[in-house]
């Protein structure tokens, strides 16, 4: 075990340092991102999130956008389980005509003002399941939706960036 240890203090950190200019950008785009939070909610920012029947790929990213790299939770955003508690719907992947229904019951379920965020290709239009017998393909067809973030699927960034973009309007 000694020569282990010995071994990695030998070594030492062999890592990349982060790079500063995407840091930096994430930094500024959560700084905003807290400043309409606490003006348009006070506190904090609600989402609640509703997979339509994606691939899971839009979810990962949206999980990384919660890493300690990028960390929403920071600035003031958090998932909530029940629409009752959200301020903003977030929905991935193409409905399918299984999550039709439930879709629409969490709609409703949210309070005024509602606010919807759609995420990736397949939320916009279906896409690669477009036309498929069991979708409906978009989001929008369903529900009216505020913001739709395009990408298969899209950065942490770009998602980032469509909160912010949904918080302001």
């Amino acid at each position: 075990m000694w020569t282990f240890i010995k071994k990695i203090i030998q070594t030492g950190i062999k890592t990349e340092p982060m790079a500063k200019p995407v840091d930096a950008h994430i930094e500024k785009l959560g700084k905003s991102l807290e400043k309409n939070i606490a003006k348009h909610f006070k506190r904090a920012l609600a989402i609640r999130l509703v997979d339509a029947g994606s691939c899971n790929a839009c979810e990962l990213e949206i999980n990384a956008s919660c890493n300690p790299f990028y960390n929403l939770e920071r600035y003031g955003v958090h998932f909530v389980a029940s629409p009752r508690h959200a301020d903003l719907l977030l929905v991935t992947g193409p409905v399918t005509k299984n999550m039709r229904e439930p879709l629409i019951k969490t709609y409703a379920a949210i309070p005024e003002p509602k606010r919807v965020l759609a995420i990736g290709d397949c939320a916009q239009c279906g896409g690669i399941f477009k036309g498929s017998y069991a979708v409906e393909n978009g989001v929008s067809n369903i529900i009216p939706v505020d913001v739709i973030v395009p990408g298969c699927p899209p950065t942490p960034i770009q998602i980032i960036q469509g909160v912010l973009a949904a918080i302001q309007n």
